[in-house]
């Protein structure tokens, strides 16, 4: 396992691009801004396999964002990139695959350790092989195998999913991604320690 390596310099987007409106993400304050206009992605020009990623973020309310990794293909970010949810749902009593944490449409977090808006959040997430696991400010939250998707637009419990691939047969390599869904958000303290 590698040192950790700052992905962010908190000065500039140096390493990142966007798939939309460029000035739709900017650096205030040594974080990354979400302006929510119109950004599209914002990625690393680097992919990554096997490795640990440690990240902050805070929301406005009602923010809907998110991160991706092991994105393969740029032009495809939905079908071929996974993502950790983010989304204002602090509080929730019944936790859904769209809960904040969630693994987005495939794992819904065990437990709301989401804190509010407003707030600053940790994310530490690994990924070694098939086996991917994140812990969200502390506590684990989900652990997956991606060798058990093997079938496009299912789930090994059987639920539909939006999912045209199977997760078992896409890359395991890709880019880190952060989206503009149209909140506000930050993130602050972007690192990987590579496998």
């Amino acid at each position: 396992m590698s040192e950790w390596q700052t992905i962010f310099n908190g000065h500039d987007l140096s390493g990142w691009k966007a798939t939309g409106n460029a000035a739709g993400w900017a650096v205030a304050d040594g974080c990354i801004l979400c302006k929510a206009d119109g950004g599209g992605y914002l990625y690393t020009e680097a992919r990554y396999e096997d490795f640990d990623l440690r990240l902050e973020y805070r929301t406005e309310p009602n923010c809907n964002s998110g991160v991706f990794f092991r994105w393969s293909d740029l032009k495809d970010p939905v079908h071929t990139g996974l993502e950790i949810q983010i989304l204002d749902t602090h509080g929730e009593h019944t936790l859904n695959k769209h809960s904040s944490g969630a693994l987005y449409d495939l794992v819904a977090p065990t437990q709301d350790v989401a804190r509010p808006a407003g707030e600053w959040n940790q994310l530490v997430l690994s990924c070694v092989g098939p086996l991917m696991r994140l812990e969200q400010n502390g506590l684990p939250v989900w652990e997956v195998d991606v060798e058990t998707y093997d079938t496009a637009g299912r789930s090994p419990d059987g639920e539909l999913n939006k999912f045209r691939h199977a997760w078992k047969d896409l890359p395991r390599q890709g880019h880190l991604g952060l989206q503009d869904h149209g909140g506000v958000c930050w993130f602050r303290d972007l690192s990987v320690r590579v496998s």
